[in-house]
């Protein structure tokens, strides 16, 4: 099966007004001169949300290549709780008029094609949709409550006007003083190096990681790499970021509330390394990350209907991987390969299923405002299967290819 996506959209987003000059802290300033160089080409044309840019007087371009994914210095500020290190960090600096929210919206056009689609009437064919579509709704509200008390909630609207809730947490940062100890706890997005919720891509099947989210046929399990989780994170960082790790431990349920599962924990680690090598928008990252999960296979039930929080018998899946994040010039290459493995228990059939994935995604950041990017995703079972299905090809594989401009523009001055 191969997909491909072209797409051109407009996103649309709360923006403020033009920022002045600030003041970088101490612990940013490792990359100030990196961030200067970036603002003294681009930053002219620099649009900013009213989240940050509008509380530190700071254009986007100061913590983003291209909006919403992270340069160096937005990484270290993030990882730092949202904090610059100075007076404007304190929420009651900010007047009483000052609200930490941004909302994104992308109404679009694309040609989506799909190749080998099982149907009822045929064994494989190919379709294609085209046409004006409408993305939901993200209401971004990220802050800080008090020093080193950091806090995220993202509610949002679907397109067909379901309401849900992506993310919501709150993160004790700098224990001790130190950025090498800080805890979340909520609901949160993985710490991927590869983000998933940062995507620059302008439709859902764009921004859909196969490699993250893929399943054989039949599979019981729930999990996807990209989505957001339930649970708890320590995680620490150098000053500038450069070294960072994270180890959580999350319920069964893949993000769902309620605790569905039972009493089963997941758990996650992340470990990268950069370094300031090339001439490129950022430095070279270098990462692995690895999940122990686990899904309960058996469940009491009543009148036939499973009851929640009674699962038993879990059987464990896992997944382990390598990512880097490669800049040459304003060319950014990121790629990722994982292994994955379920028990035969989740895997829906008599053999336990085990797969490769490889992905490829390639932005060119001509300006903060235009963005030029490409992905290719390869999953593959490591052993061909024989039989054709709606999510694989006889040969095991999928071929997932995208393709997109995106130019944000500034629709005024709020």
């Amino acid at each position: 099966m191969v997909k491909w996506l072209l797409a051109m959209a407009l996103g649309a987003a709360v923006v403020a007004p033009p920022a002045t000059a600030t003041a970088l802290p101490e612990a940013g300033r490792v990359d100030r001169a990196a961030v200067a160089a970036y603002e003294a080409a681009y930053g002219a044309s620099a649009a900013a949300i009213p989240a940050f840019a509008r509380k530190y007087a700071l254009p986007c371009s100061a913590c983003h290549t291209t909006w919403p994914e992270l340069s160096a210095f937005g990484q270290a500020f993030k990882d730092n709780g949202y904090q610059l290190g100075n007076d404007r960090d304190s929420p009651i600096w900010q007047s009483n008029a000052y609200w930490p929210i941004a909302m994104r919206t992308t109404p679009q056009w694309r040609l989506e094609s799909t190749t080998n689609q099982i149907t009822d009437a045929s064994g494989g064919k190919t379709i294609t949709q085209a046409g004006f579509d409408l993305s939901g709704v993200d209401f971004l509200m990220l802050g800080t409550l008090y020093k080193n008390i950091t806090f995220g909630l993202v509610p949002t609207l679907d397109a067909d006007g379901t309401t849900g809730l992506e993310a919501a947490f709150v993160r004790f940062d700098n224990l001790g003083n130190s950025p090498w100890a800080n805890v979340k706890v909520g609901k949160f997005e993985l710490d991927n190096l590869l983000s998933e919720k940062r995507f620059t891509w302008l439709s859902a099947n764009g921004g859909f990681l196969y490699a993250y989210h893929y399943l054989p046929v039949g599979s019981a399990n729930n999990f996807g790499f990209g989505d957001n989780q339930i649970g708890a994170e320590l995680s620490g960082h150098s000053i500038n970021s450069y070294t960072r790790y994270s180890v959580s431990l999350l319920t069964t349920d893949d993000g769902e509330p309620g605790v569905p599962g039972g009493k089963s924990l997941d758990a996650m680690f992340t470990l990268s390394r950069a370094f300031a090598m090339g001439t490129g928008l950022g430095p070279q990252r270098f990462g692995v990350f690895g999940y122990l999960g686990h899904r309960p296979t058996v469940f009491d039930s009543s009148s036939g209907a499973p009851i929640p929080g009674t699962g038993s018998a879990n059987k464990s899946f896992f997944r382990v991987g390598a990512t880097a994040q490669l800049w040459m010039g304003n060319l950014e290459l990121i790629p990722l390969v994982s292994h994955a493995s379920d028990d035969a228990a989740l895997g829906g059939g008599t053999q336990k299923p085990a797969w490769n994935t490889a992905l490829l995604e390639a932005h060119y950041v001509a300006t903060p405002q235009l963005l030029v990017q490409a992905s290719r995703a390869i999953p593959r079972f490591p052993i061909p299967r024989a039989t054709p299905t709606p999510s694989r090809s006889a040969s095991g594989r999928i071929r997932s290819c995208s393709a997109a401009p995106e130019w944000p523009f500034t629709a005024n001055s709020r």
